[in-house]
């Protein structure tokens, strides 16, 4: 695991989406001082054993960012993200998708889940139920892209996008299309579809940020840190 400091820590599964979230910063919050940590060995074995079976390390990562001075949390992957934001460590932790499924919520009630791994949709599709709870009824569908994640895995970036956008023009019948994993954002700008596909990075961030310039605050643990957003653009 690596870090770096700043007030807002990010927690990562992948090295990947380091430079992401610093472009993002430098782009709508320049100032922002982001810490990474980067614990690739918790989606291993989120993957194999369930996101219940990291908690404790989990907890301890965040623990560690907050000894280190943030004043906030962003987990940014999906799979870990809401064993993250259940954390009780005294300050915000938001998972990075939350104002994706409010977004999506908000867009219509056909929403379509796009995931490259399996661990994903789960913890994804209950997501979206809980922000539709207030809503009302929503229809939920997945998709899984099989051999999207095998291409991610290998270094081919622009393949792993292509066949993640190629499956998200391939949605029909839908009000929003939800792209489950954070490092599947660019293939938003490769889809044709004429229905919104959302992705988390950018609205995650702003989420973040805005709970950073906060800072801690009584019941800043939970299922509800942060805020939400509209999104404009932007990339587990």
């Amino acid at each position: 695991m690596t870090a770096r400091t700043g007030p807002l820590a990010l927690l990562h599964t992948s090295p990947v989406h380091v430079p992401v979230f610093e472009a993002l910063r430098d782009a709508a919050h320049p100032g922002l001082g982001l810490t990474h940590h980067v614990a690739t060995e918790l989606l291993h074995r989120a993957r194999a054993h369930g996101p219940g079976a990291v908690a404790d390390d989990v907890r301890d990562v965040l623990r560690e960012a907050v000894a280190a001075g943030a004043r906030a949390v962003l987990c940014t992957c999906s799979t870990i993200g809401a064993v993250a934001e259940r954390a009780d460590v005294g300050v915000p932790v938001l998972r990075v998708d939350r104002p994706m499924a409010a977004t999506a919520v908000a867009t219509g009630p056909r929403i379509v889940v796009v995931a490259a791994l399996e661990s994903t949709l789960e913890p994804t599709v209950a997501l979206v139920r809980e922000e539709a709870a207030a809503r009302g009824h929503v229809e939920l569908r997945t998709l899984l892209v099989d051999d999207a994640w095998a291409r991610f895995e290998a270094g081919d970036t622009a393949g792993y996008l292509r066949v993640i956008a190629d499956a998200a023009d391939s949605v029909t019948g839908a009000d929003a299309i939800v792209l489950a994993q954070a490092s599947m954002a660019p293939a938003r700008h490769l889809t044709t579809t004429t229905v919104p596909v959302l992705s988390s990075p950018e609205l995650g961030l702003a989420a973040a940020a805005t709970a950073a310039a906060h800072g801690p605050q009584d019941g800043s643990h939970g299922p509800r840190n942060g805020s939400h957003g509209s999104q404009d653009g932007s990339l587990g």
